[in-house]
């Protein structure tokens, strides 16, 4: 196998937790109202447990997540990620009671805080400054490749197994979980950690060969980079810039509403004045835009750079938002207003769905860079449990304070996007092009 190809596969194989990822997050969109209906729970039990638990658990395994990819390596930790998942996809889909299903999200949701942390940090690793930007967010698209599976999944499922359909759709996931486990196996170590971590000089020589680098440079060049106490605090003066990118980053992404609209999409939709099937049918349009705008993210990460395809985003969301607004507010159609949401999931998915995990994971020196993974992604992961806890208050049908009509919701997002713009314009840094050492220079102020 060819160096390149040797990198692509290593890649493909971590970017598969991106798949898991975003189908575990969004194939719950389809179990909502099943599960909703079953149990008849509150909507505090019903936005806290059912929607948000696994959400929780996302929170808690972004803000550990960086301890195992220090200590045991970020692929044993890949490895364990996926272990999560199809331990979560089983037990959430045998769970008798609300209880034991919120315990199996919550899992999943751990493997998700997870992944959010390592795969990104290894796919930074491993790939060439050139195109870092491409490989790393080729974990994006995977995210978005599984959104839209789970979309598909739940309209194709919707039936399937009578009023336990909804199991279907969240067991089904166990089987890409398995086999991204099995393939997990055959990646190598990154060459970063085995050095300044482990201090296993040669092994990491090996890798580096394989990998197509002057590997005596490469290892120098790391070696030289940091201190050999690796063991210091993110939470440094010097470290105050990066902190604030990645903090900024996190919260944009979040006030978007873009989980929002994920997770709720088939109610949002029904709001709207379509049918159930119709919202559920819908749904897949939103996958479909997502992964076809996330592929000319990809494109132009490494050509337009980080910073460019944010000011793109941020006047998308800002336009989709501000219509969508109106749309509810105006009592527009269901079409004017599905219009509009896609354009919002093209801009999400061509500004902060292709940047977020690949900025974050850049802009972090090696010997802090888990640290400063986990607290942009719990950073984001908060924010995103926050959101979701609170929206059944919101949309709920008989108590919702927006039951009838969301657009003060959307209104709220969009002033966050002219936010993200000021931020985008005035503050961010491009990153394009640097090699990680470089970005260190860059970035923190010794």
């Amino acid at each position: 196998m060819g160096t390149n190809s040797k990198i692509r596969s290593w890649a493909l194989t971590v970017a598969l937790a991106g798949f898991l990822f975003g189908f575990d997050t969004v194939v719950i969109s389809g179990a909502n109202l099943p599960i909703k209906n079953l149990w008849n729970t509150s909507p505090l039990f019903h936005g806290f447990f059912i929607m948000s638990m696994a959400l929780w658990g996302t929170v808690l395994g972004s803000i550990f997540g960086g301890i195992p990819c220090d200590r045991w390596g970020r692929k044993k930790t890949l490895l364990w990620i996926g272990i999560l998942y199809a331990v979560s996809a089983l037990g959430s889909a045998f769970a008798q009671d609300p209880y034991f299903f919120s315990f199996f999200r919550f899992l999943g949701g751990v493997g998700v805080g997870a992944s959010s942390v390592a795969a990104p940090i290894y796919l930074s690793e491993i790939a060439p400054a050139k195109n870092r930007g491409n490989v790393v967010a080729g974990y994006q698209f995977m995210l978005v490749f599984g959104i839209f599976m789970a979309f598909i999944s739940n309209y194709l499922l919707q039936g399937f197994g009578g009023e336990n359909d909804w199991r279907w759709m969240l067991g089904v996931e166990a089987v890409p979980a398995l086999i991204y486990c099995a393939l997990v196996v055959g990646i190598p170590n990154s060459p970063r950690w085995l050095i300044l971590h482990q201090n296993k000089v040669q092994e990491a020589r090996v890798i580096l060969q394989g990998m197509g680098v002057n590997a005596e440079i490469a290892i120098k060049e790391i070696q030289q980079s940091v201190q050999r106490n690796v063991s210091g605090s993110v939470f440094k003066v010097k470290y105050n810039y990066v902190l604030m990118l990645a903090f900024l980053l996190a919260f944009f992404n979040q006030l978007s509403g873009i989980n929002f609209i994920l997770y709720y999409a088939p109610e949002l939709l029904e709001i709207s004045g379509l049918a159930a099937k119709d919202s559920l049918f819908s749904s897949i349009s939103i996958g479909g835009v997502n992964l076809i705008f996330t592929l000319l993210g990809m494109y132009l990460i490494d050509r337009a750079g980080r910073k460019q395809l944010l000011v793109i985003g941020s006047i998308g969301y800002i336009i989709s938002l501000g219509l969508v607004a109106y749309g509810f507010y105006s009592d527009a159609s269901s079409t004017f207003l599905l219009s509009f949401i896609l354009l919002f999931i093209a801009s999400h998915a061509i500004g902060q769905g292709a940047i977020i995990w690949v900025f974050i994971s850049e802009i972090f020196p090696t010997q802090v860079r888990a640290q400063g993974q986990s607290f942009g992604t719990a950073t984001h992961w908060v924010l995103a449990a926050m959101i979701t806890l609170v929206t059944p208050y919101f949309l709920d049908s008989t108590d919702g304070i927006f039951k009838d009509n969301p657009w003060p919701i959307f209104a709220f997002f969009a002033v966050f996007m002219v936010l993200q713009l000021i931020f985008a314009l005035f503050i961010m840094p491009e990153t394009k092009g640097k090699t990680l050492e470089e970005l260190k220079t860059m970035l923190v102020k010794e």
